[in-house]
């Protein structure tokens, strides 16, 4: 049984000086049956004194504050998992915040849901309350697995995921690597048959920052190539592509890494046969050499 009906759970990271617009936006929430467990993945600016200050005001919710090692934010979710004591687990980023019905609006679509094969709803995310640069859907809402998604509904969401059902995917952790798409757990939920109800309705507000993971680009995946590589392997599998489709992440992957890392580290990555990769390796080789002479 679980005290709450929504956890809303935020990993933080060094964002002090912007997550005071989520707390504002949780004490306006016009549905408070939840907890706001907040995971510390490390921070090094004065994220932990903020948080002491919050624990002393009186607040309609209750607030958790755990600090742990940097690990990265696929870590961080892991442990909030275990932590957290509501019925639905919603993940909101430091740098976002809600709009005042967000909650009321989750426990609304939740409410419809009647099938076991459900594992949660997901809102929309946008620049105001009235905007966003996503597709809004013909009808109500859309109900789909998270791999019949791509094609079908584009941009960010705000994803609220059964707590019991979340748990049971719990993401890998690979020795020195702190980056995992959380992709990787919503195929895997997609693949054993859960669906989702997506609605168009903006529930998150969100402006990327300079030091988020999304404006880093694709050095997160460059420099975490076993999560990265995990998440292709297993998309690819789960969608059953062709010979050919897989024959061109295995070319894009190889292109992305091969000047950071040797064929046989990124065979291992992606899975593929090691001869392979070592032939795209040396086309890679072959083109930077040609666009290096360019240049000069």
């Amino acid at each position: 049984m679980y005290k709450y009906k929504i956890t809303v759970f935020t990993p933080t990271y060094n964002r002090a000086y912007i997550i005071g617009n989520l707390y504002e936006s949780l004490k306006k929430q016009t549905f408070t049956d939840f907890e706001w467990v907040v995971v510390d993945d490390g921070s090094n600016d004065n994220t932990e004194q903020l948080f002491d200050e919050w624990l002393n005001i009186d607040t309609k919710f209750s607030i958790r504050y755990y600090k742990k090692q940097n690990g990265g934010k696929h870590t961080a979710i892991n442990k909030g998992l275990e932590l957290a004591e509501g019925k639905l687990f919603l993940t909101v980023d430091s740098d976002d915040y809600l709009t005042n019905d967000a909650l009321e609006k989750i426990v609304q679509w939740e409410n419809e849901l009647h099938d076991d094969k459900y594992c949660g709803v997901s809102g929309n995310l946008g620049v105001s309350t009235g905007e966003t640069p996503n597709t809004i859907f013909k009808g109500e809402y859309v109900d789909c697995t998270a791999l019949d998604r791509y094609g079908i509904i584009d941009g960010e969401r705000a994803f609220a995921f059964y707590t019991d059902i979340h748990r049971k995917y719990l993401y890998p952790v690979f020795e020195n690597e702190k980056f995992m798409t959380e992709a990787v757990t919503w195929n895997r939920m997609a693949n054993d048959g859960y669906k989702m109800r997506f609605f168009s309705d903006v529930i998150c507000i969100y402006e990327y920052q300079n030091d988020g993971l999304t404006k880093t680009g694709s050095s997160v995946f460059i420099n975490n190539p076993k999560g990265y590589g995990l998440w292709l392997k297993e998309k690819s599998k789960f969608m059953k592509d062709s010979l050919i489709k897989r024959l061109k992440m295995y070319y894009t992957f190889t292109f992305d890494l091969a000047k950071y890392y040797d064929s046989k580290t990124i065979a291992d990555c992606i899975g593929a046969p090691s001869l392979l990769i070592k032939l795209f390796t040396c086309i890679y080789k072959l083109k930077y050499r040609k666009s290096d002479n360019k240049v000069r």
